[in-house]
C-alpha cells in the first residue's frame, strides 16, 4: 500500500517510523511519506490560509496549495486511482469496519487541515477525478487532522497482510469480526496471584470449550456495560416479538420477496394474491 500524507507540521507524523508501522514500511510491506503542504506555495511567506469569505472567526487552508498537492501525488495515474482522506470533525466516524475497507485500498492520501479548516472546494474538485472522504476519529475538535492521521493510518495498517507477526489475533480483539463486534474479554498473565489477586480458575482448567464460553460472557458483559450500542450487532441481543398492524408494510414486502424467490426457484409464475 502507498500512504501520502500531508501537513504544514510534517514532523507531527514521525511517530509513523516507530513500531509495527515503522517494520511495515521497512518491509516494504507499506510506502509510506510524509510531505510539507509549503512545498506547494508560490509565495514569498509560503501562505496556506487566509480570511473566511462571509466573515467569521479564525482563517481558512487555501484551495491553490491543496490542488496542487493532490494532482501531484495522485500521478502517476492508476488503476484504481488513490483514495483522499480529508480529516474533519464533520465527517463520518471513523471505526474498525471502515479501518478493514481502507486496509484493502492501493493508494491513501491523507489531507491533515489546520485552522478552522479547508476550502471546501477541494473537497468538491477532488470529488470530480478520485474517491474521497471526509472522516472523524471522534465526537471533539482537534487543533489540527495530524493526530487523527496517526490513529487512522495504525488502525488501517496493521490490518493489512503481513504486518502482524500472528494474524489470529485480529480475530479476537475487540470490535474484530471474531468477536462479532463485542469488545474483547479480560486477558490475564503470569503470575497466577499478584497483589492478593487471582486469575480466573477457568482458565487454568484445560477445557477450552469452557473457557470460550467464559470469555464470550465476558465479553458480552464488558459490551453490556461500556458501550451497549454495539449490542444489536450480537446474535444475542436479537429480540423476538410478536408483530403488530404497524410492521404490516414490511411483514408485506417480505411475503411478496419470499413469493418471487420461489417463482424463481420452481419456475413458477403462478403466484397467489398478496393481500
Amino acid at each position: 500500500m502507498r500512504i501520502d500524507v500531508v501537513s504544514i507540521f510534517p514532523e507531527y507524523l514521525s511517530p509513523l517510523k516507530l513500531s509495527l508501522v515503522g517494520k511495515a514500511i521497512q518491509a516494504g510491506i507499506v510506502d509510506l511519506a510524509v510531505h510539507d503542504l509549503r512545498d506547494w506555495t508560490h509565495d514569498r511567506h509560503r501562505s496556506v490560509d487566509d480570511t473566511p469569505y462571509g466573515g467569521g472567526a479564525g482563517m481558512v487552508m487555501k484551495p491553490e496549495p491543496w490542488g496542487e498537492a493532490i494532482d501531484t501525488l495522485a500521478q502517476p495515474v492508476e488503476r484504481p486511482g488513490p483514495r483522499l482522506i480529508v480529516l474533519t470533525p464533520s465527517g463520518r466516524m471513523f471505526n474498525h469496519s471502515l479501518a478493514a475497507a481502507l486496509a484493502a485500498e492501493q493508494h491513501l492520501i491523507f489531507a491533515c487541515g489546520r485552522y478552522e479548516g479547508i476550502d471546501a472546494r477541494v473537497v468538491e474538485h477532488a470529488r470530480t477525478i478520485m474517491a474521497v472522504d471526509e472522516i472523524s476519529i471522534g465526537d471533539y475538535v482537534l487543533n489540527g487532522g495530524e493526530a487523527a492521521a496517526l490513529v487512522m493510518i495504525e488502525a488501517i495498517v496493521r490490518l493489512i497482510p503481513g504486518v502482524l507477526g500472528n494474524p489470529d489475533s485480529l480475530t479476537e480483539e475487540s470490535h474484530s469480526v471474531g468477536q462479532d463486534g463485542l469488545l474483547e474479554y479480560p486477558l490475564y498473565t503470569k503470575p497466577p496471584v499478584w497483589r492478593g489477586l487471582e486469575v480466573p480458575g477457568i482458565l487454568f482448567s484445560g477445557h477450552h470449550r469452557d473457557i470460550a464460553a467464559w470469555r464470550r460472557e465476558q465479553a458480552m458483559t464488558t459490551t453490556r456495560e461500556r458501550r451497549p450500542d454495539l449490542l444489536p450487532r450480537s446474535a444475542e441481543e436479537l429480540v423476538i416479538a410478536e408483530a403488530t398492524t404497524d410492521d404490516a408494510g414490511e411483514l408485506l414486502t417480505l411475503q411478496r420477496a419470499a413469493y418471487l424467490t420461489e417463482a424463481q426457484l420452481n419456475g413458477s409464475t403462478d403466484l397467489p394474491p398478496l393481500t
